[in-house]
């Protein structure tokens, strides 16, 4: 399984461990080439690094023998203090608890089922994986930076270090046991890799994938995504929302009025809009009292002013000839408060 790339206390014990192991062939092969056997020849070598004081096993008659002897001394006390050095390293710094988080963060992995994995931990995954804690649903972040799932998992979040571009990467997450799939990473290209790969490896997944470029939009349905986010396009229309309606907030997260009328109509409900007349028995009553008026026949959504403005029920505003209603109802049944009193009821766009 693969983990996360080694920090460099974790480095500097690798590489105290290998150097103390390489020294002790070095040194068992050495002691041996003078006659003595493996064991006379590892005892003499421990005894000497790390400074026991016991006298030699056998007799270094040689001036080599006895150079060789001082090189062991010499870098096996230096190996030894550089592994010391790295371990407390390893505890000052709390790797030995990261590496234990990464063993409990696997195991909690493996038992997933029925989760959402959010490839990409940057500013949009990051939201979506507070919109998931909050709502309980179970996910596992995959990203490449481990500065990022350092971060997850310091939020508390399953994450794994790793490609999702990648089919073993996808398996360890447990992409056969998900629901869904969200690629959000900033690469138009590695997103429709993602994609292709996901879509291959379990054909019930839903898909989410963020594009950059319109273009890309095409080359994401034919990887098999099931929806596409342009964030700039969201965000741009957003924007001109506020501009355009800088004191309501109902439609915020809506950039295509066209494009909810078309989703209410599978639930056979839609938006329009009801101009008041005089004849309209509510003039200069609050907004929110006409909800209550309406008896289910509709809801009210928001209210434009004659000069423009527009205002939300939390607004509450007095309701005056000129102005109109923004309406959501039943397809069929939500005109028929506003023929009672008005012609000019029309679609809401």
């Amino acid at each position: 399984m693969r983990r996360l790339p080694a920090t460099p206390a974790l480095k500097r014990f690798i590489i105290g461990i290998t150097l103390f192991i390489l020294l002790t062939l070095v040194a068992v092969m050495g002691y041996t080439s003078f006659g003595w056997n493996w064991l006379d020849a590892l005892y003499m070598y421990v005894i000497t690094v790390f400074g026991i004081g016991y006298s030699e096993v056998r007799p270094l008659l040689t001036p080599a023998q006895r150079f060789f002897n001082m090189m062991i001394i010499v870098a096996g006390s230096a190996a030894t203090v550089y592994t010391i050095g790295a371990v407390v390293q390893l505890f000052t710094e709390g790797e030995i608890k990261r590496l234990l988080d990464l063993q409990r963060a696997s195991r909690d992995i493996n038992k997933l089922n029925r989760h959402v994995i959010v490839c990409g931990f940057g500013r949009i995954g990051q939201v979506m994986a507070q919109e998931l804690a909050a709502t309980k649903t179970p996910f596992v972040i995959l990203d490449v930076d481990e500065q990022r799932i350092d971060l997850a998992m310091q939020l508390g979040y399953l994450a794994y270090w790793g490609s999702a571009a990648e089919e073993e990467t996808l398996r360890v997450v447990g992409i056969d046991r998900a629901i869904a799939l969200a690629t959000v990473l900033p690469n138009d290209t590695t997103n429709v890799f993602i994609t292709l790969t996901a879509r291959s490896m379990n054909p019930n997944l839903l898909i989410v994938a963020r594009a950059n470029l319109a273009s890309t939009e095409s080359k994401l349905r034919m990887a098999g995504a099931d929806h596409i986010v342009l964030p700039t396009k969201i965000g741009a229309s957003q924007m001109t929302n506020l501009i355009r309606r800088p004191r309501i907030d109902f439609l915020e997260q809506t950039g295509d009025r066209e494009t909810l009328n078309e989703l209410l109509s599978h639930i056979d409900a839609r938006l329009e809009e009801m101009e008041i007349t005089p004849s309209y028995p509510y003039v200069g009553t609050r907004l929110a009292g006409l909800e209550v008026r309406g008896q289910g026949a509709f809801i009210i959504i928001g209210l434009r002013k004659s000069d423009g403005q527009l205002f939300s029920t939390r607004d509450n505003p007095l309701v005056d000839v000129g102005d109109t209603l923004i309406l959501l109802g039943h397809v069929q049944d939500a005109p028929k408060l506003i023929r009672k009193y008005t012609l000019r009821s029309r679609p809401f766009r």
